[in-house]
């Protein structure tokens, strides 16, 4: 593993967002009920960013579509139910894919992550 340090643990607090660029990717950083995920910023649907997106029942979900996607594991919930009458088209833009999520730790007060070039 290749863990890059990318920012002081204590800069992320409690429901706080970042997005950070390691290598030629957006990652995604949250704290969310204080345990640290990282996960592609892009939905995988239109590429549109998941930082602004609502976290539910351990998803975040894409503020455009609706996409809901598992925090931990990166597995599709809902794929592109909305809106209304146009979502099932929308779903046809593309197959639904996995979010990619990326293992974090912190270690000598900084959050790594490890992102695959």
């Amino acid at each position: 593993m290749a863990w890059t340090k990318i920012l002081a643990a204590n800069a992320l607090a409690p429901g706080a967002r970042e997005v950070v660029k390691v290598g030629n990717k957006n990652i995604l950083v949250l704290n969310h009920e204080n345990n640290l995920y990282a996960v592609e910023n892009n939905c995988p649907h239109l590429k549109l960013p998941l930082k602004s997106g609502k976290i539910k029942d351990g998803a975040i979900v894409c503020s455009f579509h609706r996409s809901a996607f598992d925090l931990s594991t990166g597995e599709v919930k809902t794929w592109c139910p909305w809106p209304p009458g146009v979502g099932k088209l929308l779903s046809m833009v593309s197959e639904a894919k996995t979010l990619p999520v990326f293992p974090v730790r912190v270690e000598d007060g900084n959050i790594l992550v490890d992102v695959p070039e």
